[in-house]
């Protein structure tokens, strides 16, 4: 066999396994495309948007995330401790009623407190925890934001925010506290969960979930009919 004959049955090889690489990558890439738009659900859609569109950018983000945080083990919380926080957290909505921003303020640094608890990173390592908490609780972490923007008026459109706003960024947060202090068995439960739909009902799970655990629904201040202007 010729020397030339030899080189180009050289590069067919190549390009033929070139080929069979590119077309494995592409397809992990869409597999693990939407393995994450499954986990982080409306997360996935914000750091979307937060990329302008760009996917791949998006993904690496994500992925990254998952990385730092994904090995993280939430700590439980004991039956007193649920009690105190769900008892402060009773109190703000109550708060709200004659001082919407005060409350906000309140809500932001028990959110940061439960979630230090149950082993995220401590509160005053904001951008750090929020970004645990997101790969963990994706569904609920987007009401700890706004909630957190309101408490800490840094930016144009924070200090523009409005009662019926902060009611709002309340009631989201709410979520996530409640996630937060679920028992054992919530936790059970909702990875049970999780794990038959994907998670894609969970934000809408833990809303209506409430009589179940029989918390944050005394005849209180987020009805709008009842707050006063900020």
């Amino acid at each position: 066999m010729s020397t030339g004959v030899i080189i180009v049955l050289i590069v067919i090889v190549v390009a033929v396994v070139a080929a069979v690489i590119a077309r494995l990558v592409m397809a992990r890439g869409a597999g693990g495309g939407q393995s994450l738009k499954r986990r982080f659900g409306p997360e996935y859609d914000r750091v979307l948007a937060r990329h302008d569109g760009d996917s791949q950018a998006a993904e690496r983000e994500l992925e990254e995330r998952v990385q730092r945080h994904g090995s993280l083990r939430e700590q439980p919380l004991d039956a007193a401790a649920r009690d105190r926080y769900t008892v402060r957290w009773t109190a703000i909505q109550e708060q709200f009623v004659d001082s919407p921003r005060d409350a906000v303020v309140e809500a932001d640094r028990l959110l940061g407190e439960v979630a230090g608890a149950r082993g995220f990173p401590a509160g005053d390592r904001y951008e750090e925890q929020v970004s645990a908490l997101s790969v963990h609780h994706a569904h609920h972490v987007n009401g700890y934001r706004r909630v957190h923007l309101a408490a800490h008026p840094n930016g144009a459109g924070a200090d523009r925010a409005g009662t019926e706003e902060l009611r709002e960024s309340l009631v989201e947060a709410r979520a996530l506290f409640e996630a937060l202090t679920s028992s054992a068995r919530d936790d059970r439960a909702q990875l049970r969960k999780a794990d038959r739909d994907g998670g894609e009902e969970a934000a809408e799970t833990t809303r209506t979930d409430d009589s179940s655990r029989g918390r944050s629904h005394a005849p209180w201040a987020l009805n709008k009919r009842h707050v006063k202007g900020s």
